[in-house]
This record gives C-alpha cells, sequence and structure tokens, in this order.
C-alpha cells in the first residue's frame, strides 16, 4: 500500500478485507486503527483526510491481516469493555461479550444489596463477571475459579489494574477449589456450553476451545455445575448460569431435577434465551 493512503481508504480497505470474517468489519478496522494511531474512533472520523505514517500504516496491515485470518480484535488490542471496565484479554481467555452483561445485570437484581453476601464465579477468565459484581457491590466476597494458570493470571492482573481487593482467586475445577468454603448466596457462571459439532466453531478458532465446548450436547459442565453447586449454597442461595440460545429448556429441567425452586429462564436484549435461574429451597434436604 503507498504511503500517501489516508485514514478514510485505510479504513476502507480495511473494511473490505474483513467482511467475509466479521460481522461488524467496519468497527473492527477503525478499533485496530485508533489502536495503532493512540487515539479513539471519533478521531478517525473527525480527521479522514490525515495520512498515517508508513509505519503506523505497515502496523495496520498486519493487523487486518491477523484478523482476517480469525484473530478476535480483543486479542489483537489486548483488551475488551465490559460493563464499562476495560480488561486485558489474552489467548488464554474468552473475549467477554455483551450479552454477557446480563448475567451481571440479574445476579444484581436477584441478590439484596445491601448485605454482605458471599458469591462464586466459577470459570471466571479474565474475571469479567467477578469483577463487574464486584465494581456494583464492593462489600460482596467473591471467589472466582478457573482451572487454568494463565487465565487466572490475567485475571488478578485485571483485579490489580482496578484496585479491586476483595476478589479471593483460586485455581481448580469448576466446584473443587470451593472445599471447605461455607455456604455461599449464589454461584454465578459462563461456563462451555457448545456442542461438539457447532458449525459456528470455526470461527471461534482463535479461542481456547476448552472455554467453549462442552460434549455433544454443549451441556456437560452445566450438568456438573447444577449437580454439584446445590450443596454449595445456603438455603434460597442463588444459581445463575449462562447457556445457549436453544438450551433454556434443558437447563430448567436439570436444575429442578436437582430440587432446585424458582427455576426460570432469562431473555437477552435480543429476545433469546441467555441464562437460567433457580434457588435452593428455604430449608435443607
Amino acid at each position: 500500500m503507498a504511503d500517501s493512503v489516508d485514514i478514510a481508504r485505510l479504513l476502507r480497505w480495511a473494511t473490505s478485507q474483513l467482511e467475509a470474517v466479521s460481522l461488524s468489519p467496519r468497527i473492527d478496522a477503525e478499533i485496530l486503527l485508533a489502536t495503532v494511531l493512540d487515539t479513539g474512533r471519533s478521531h478517525l472520523r473527525a480527521w479522514p483526510e490525515k495520512i498515517p505514517d508508513a509505519l503506523e500504516q505497515r502496523e495496520f496491515e498486519i493487523l487486518v491481516q491477523r484478523r482476517a485470518s480469525g484473530t478476535p480484535v480483543a486479542y489483537l488490542t489486548g483488551e475488551k469493555e465490559f460493563w464499562s471496565l476495560s480488561l486485558q484479554v489474552t489467548p488464554a481467555t474468552l473475549v467477554p461479550r455483551p450479552e454477557t452483561e446480563k448475567l451481571v445485570e440479574t445476579a444484581l437484581a436477584l441478590l439484596t444489596a445491601e448485605a454482605p453476601l458471599r458469591l462464586a464465579d466459577l470459570g471466571t477468565g479474565c474475571g469479567a463477571i467477578a469483577l463487574a459484581l464486584a465494581s456494583e457491590r464492593p462489600h460482596w466476597q467473591i471467589i472466582a475459579t478457573d482451572q487454568d494458570t494463565a487465565a487466572l493470571r490475567v485475571a488478578r492482573n485485571n483485579a490489580a489494574r482496578l484496585s479491586v481487593t476483595h476478589i479471593d482467586f483460586r485455581q481448580g475445577h469448576w466446584l473443587e477449589p470451593l472445599a471447605g468454603v461455607e455456604e455461599l448466596d449464589a454461584i454465578v457462571s459462563n461456563p462451555p456450553y457448545v456442542t461438539e459439532d457447532d458449525p459456528h466453531l470455526p470461527a471461534l478458532a482463535g479461542e481456547p476451545r476448552q472455554a467453549l465446548v462442552a460434549g455433544e450436547d454443549g451441556l456437560d459442565d452445566i450438568r456438573r455445575i447444577i449437580s454439584q453447586g446445590y450443596g454449595h449454597l445456603r438455603p434460597q442461595g442463588w444459581l445463575l448460569l449462562e447457556h445457549g440460545a436453544d438450551q433454556g429448556a434443558a437447563v430448567r429441567a436439570l436444575m429442578e431435577s436437582c430440587d432446585y425452586r424458582d427455576v426460570h429462564t432469562v431473555r437477552d436484549d435480543a429476545g433469546l434465551d441467555r441464562l437460567s435461574a433457580g434457588r435452593k429451597s428455604a430449608t435443607q434436604v
């Protein structure tokens, strides 16, 4: 590409390169160019005639090529916004999705705001859910678990960057790190729920497969959390699980079979089943 290419032409070129791999190619292009130029996207729109230097153009071309090969934008920029928090992300963690904010929103609505509650975020990844809840309820005690040491390192770094000190990060598979913990007021999780033959998997190839896929029906990890989570909840404690848009009925059935009460599914802003919640009975069984 010639050295005298302005911002407008660079963005048009990048958008055309990304149309086959992205649902938002223009936005992806703007984010990548803004990252290279260390500026905001609004600057690109205000000064489309400006010409980045040759080094900046080459860096931008490389990022566009990597995005076109399937690398998520967040891995290229090193960060992703979630619940108005800027979070570091790496290939060791899933990229936080805006729809997962519905899980945070629902937890905040169901749980008593004033009480000093104790919660667990299972499979925390980059720490998005735990940090969002901690930012809203600094008096809650939160345990965040993940079996992957690299992911847990990212989550701890994010907590340090945001000066959040009341999250207890623990390594282990799902509920294993909760052994010996007093009963919890809530367990929240965005576990893997993609089926092994899901046609969308190739588009997610840049993200860790173990954080996406959960058996033939996508419910292997959800089953484990539902069955084992009951014993870790105090009476009337809540379990909230994100799941696929076509899994609401199956997840509700699993919860009801394990004696959870007030089981219901919450839809996201697109009207799709996004998460299901249930609570332990008021008396021990």
